[in-house]
Parts: C-alpha cells; sequence; structure tokens
C-alpha cells in the first residue's frame, strides 16, 4: 500500500506543552547567553570564528553522506588536490556550505531573515554540485525520504504535494517573523516544520541547520550567527531523525521541541569551550609570534594562521601580502620555532604545506564534535 503525503497542521502548532518545557527553556537559554557573553567578547568574530564556521560546514555535511573531513577540506584550501573526483565533489559541497552562511551573515547586516534569503542560499548550497539542477527553486515534484534505491512505497517518509507548498511556506514564513512565548521554542517548531514540508529537492537538512544561527541573531539572542548546532545532531544523529519522524507519525511534536532545546542547551557549552580554546590560543599566540619573529608583519602573520591553519607557502604569501622575501624568512623562523609543521615539502612547482597545528588540534578534536 502507497503511504500517503503527511499535510502538516498549520503554524502556531497548538498542543505545545509549555509547563513540561520550562525547565529545559531555562536551562536552554541560559546556556545561550552564557555563549553569547563569550562572543561580545572577541573583538573579531570574523577571524577567531572562521574555524567553527568550517566545522560546521563538515559536520551539517557529514550528517547529509559527505564523506570530506576538516583536514582535507584545508589542505584542499592549500592547494593538494583531492583524491578523487568523488572526493573534490564533497569538498566542494562543504565549502558552498561554507559561502552560504558567509553570504547570510553579510545579507543580515542590511535585512531580515527571510524566505528570499533562504533561496538565496539554497543557490550557493547546490551550486556545481549534486542536485543542482533544482537550485534556489521550490520542488514541483513530489519527494520522498527511504532508502537509497526505495520507491515511494518504501518510502519512510513523504511531504506535503508541491502544490500545497506555496501555502505552507507562506505560513512558515509568517511565524518566522511573528511573535511566540519563546524564541527557543518557536525555533525549534520552524526548524521541525521545515524539515516536515521539505520544500527543496535536496539540501533541505543543511539550509533547517543553517536556519537555526541566523533565526537566534534576527531575535537578539545572538550578537554574531555562529552557534552551529550540527555536531549535537550528528553525535545524536539516530534520535535526531527519530523525533523529526515521530512528528508525522504521531504527532510528537512536544517530544521534537525538548529533544532541541536540549541541543541548545549542550551545544551551547560545547561551544564556550571551543570558542574560549580559540581566545586563548590567539592570545597566546598575540605574544609569542612577535617575539620569534621580531617583524613588523606579527598582525598579518597571526591573522592568517588563524585562517588558514593548513596553509602553503604561496597562500600564506597571498593572503598575508607580505613581501615574498619576508614571507619566507618569516615561514622558516616559525618552523624553526615550532610554531607551524611542514605537512608537505614543497618539490617543482608544488609549494611547501604548513599546519598550525595547535589550532588544528582545537577544531579537529572529536570530543567536542
Amino acid at each position: 500500500m502507497k503511504p500517503e503525503p503527511f499535510i502538516p497542521e498549520p503554524l502556531p502548532p497548538s498542543g505545545i506543552d509549555w509547563i513540561t518545557h520550562i525547565p529545559l527553556i531555562g536551562a536552554a537559554n541560559a546556556a545561550l547567553a552564557r555563549f553569547d557573553g563569550l562572543l561580545q567578547s572577541i573583538q573579531n568574530p570574523d577571524l577567531l570564528l572562521s574555524p567553527l564556521i568550517t566545522q560546521e560546514a563538515v559536520i551539517s555535511s557529514r550528517i547529509e553522506g559527505t564523506q570530506a573531513t576538516m583536514r582535507e577540506l584545508f589542505l584542499f584550501e592549500a592547494g593538494k588536490p583531492a583524491e578523487s573526483d568523488e572526493k573534490k565533489q564533497d569538498i566542494r559541497e562543504v565549502m558552498n556550505y561554507q559561502n552560504a552562511l558567509n553570504h547570510a551573515r553579510e545579507r543580515m547586516k542590511t535585512g531580515p531573515l527571510s524566505w528570499n534569503l533562504v533561496l538565496s542560499l539554497h543557490a550557493i548550497l547546490l551550486d556545481g554540485v549534486r542536485g543542482s539542477s533544482f537550485v534556489g527553486i521550490v520542488r514541483n515534484i513530489q519527494n520522498y525520504i527511504g532508502p537509497i534505491g526505495a520507491s515511494i512505497e518504501q518510502a519512510t517518509y513523504i511531504p506535503p504535494p508541491p502544490d500545497l507548498l506555496p501555502e505552507m511556506i507562506h505560513n512558515w514564513e509568517e511565524y518566522l517573523v511573528g511573535p511566540e512565548k519563546d524564541v527557543l521554542v518557536q525555533l525549534a517548531v520552524l526548524k521541525g516544520q521545515f524539515e516536515v514540508i521539505h520544500p527543496f529537492c535536496d539540501g533541505n537538512g543543511r539550509i533547517g541547520r543553517m536556519i537555526v544561527p541566523l533565526f537566534l541573531m534576527e531575535k537578539n539572542l545572538l550578537s554574531y550567527p555562529s552557534f552551529y548546532i550540527s555536531a549535537y545532531f550528528d553525535r545524536t544523529r539516530e534520535e535526531y531523525y527519530s523525533r523529526l519522524l515521530q512528528i508525522s507519525q504521531t504527532g510528537d511534536l512536544n517530544g521534537w521541541i525538548s529533544y532541541f532545546l536540549r541541543a541548545v542547551r549542550d551545544q551551547a557549552l560545547f561551544n564556550i569551550v571551543r570558542a574560549s580554546d580559540i581566545l586563548s590560543l590567539y592570545e597566546s599566540t598575540k605574544s609569542l609570534i612577535p617575539q620569534v619573529i621580531r617583524s613588523q608583519y606579527s598582525i598579518a602573520v597571526i591573522d592568517t594562521l588563524f585562517q588558514r591553519p593548513i596553509i602553503s607557502s604561496t597562500n600564506f604569501l597571498e593572503i598575508s601580502h607580505i613581501p615574498p622575501e619576508s614571507g619566507k624568512r618569516i615561514l622558516q623562523k616559525l618552523r624553526d620555532a615550532g610554531v607551524i609543521e611542514v605537512i608537505r615539502e614543497g618539490k617543482g612547482r608544488s609549494p611547501t604545506i604548513y599546519q598550525f597545528a595547535q589550532l588544528v588540534q582545537i577544531v579537529e578534536d572529536e570530543a567536542f564534535v
């Protein structure tokens, strides 16, 4: 028997158990406020938090099956070719995710989070990769979720038919800009409804996860859109999918809301540790680098290493804008002092590739991923 498409109730939803959620609402908001307090103390978040953007892009893409790691992405940016065409495609998907987040951050400096912005994020996310035939447009076909190769009769979930999407998207956006008793519960509902509607042929999960930090900034719970939640969803992937599925199968929206609030609480605490580690490393590096290189280019060196913790000698000169001869001497001093390590010695036209190992270790630490 062919399963039927699920038609969700319009927003705002009925039946939210506010009393049950009160403890988690308080804990999640408190943890998020602590994280935002840390963000406000960072003078240059675009630089220092860029590794967290990379981490979010890698993990959110990994949830959807992309196999690129942070190290592979860093090495590719440093000029090391991908091992295969498939790996190159995976890396491109992660880079698109980074570009979409950066685009959103710039757009939201002058305008609100809106459906038009969501469409532009989707166009960037799928540019030149799998699913690129449907970039930036709402689906006009009936899609479904199920095992690879499964027919619609074997589907785990069938979202609403395409003719209902315009009305549902309009309703979703009205709820996005409207009031609610608690912003985090509102965000949980928006994220859940977005996944239930499944408005695109591909990229729904990644776009849905992008919306989380953007909405928090829109509602002034964050001063900078850097609350990345994919690590929690990845660690608890089975429950993540189960809670979303229960919305359609049993109508258990409250189970999803509780799970989402736990995710915000726990990931905020993880993010505090990770961002604090990066900030501490930056402060210690600001003291160390001038002593090591004794050059007017100290700040340029520090900023370049934090922007690209794995970098080729060529990229180092391009990004730092340090004159070539001075740059070569600085790289040698950094290498001699153990600030950077060689991953690949230069040979012929291939430049030497270095890593700023202390920062790489922080962002790759699986204890926080």
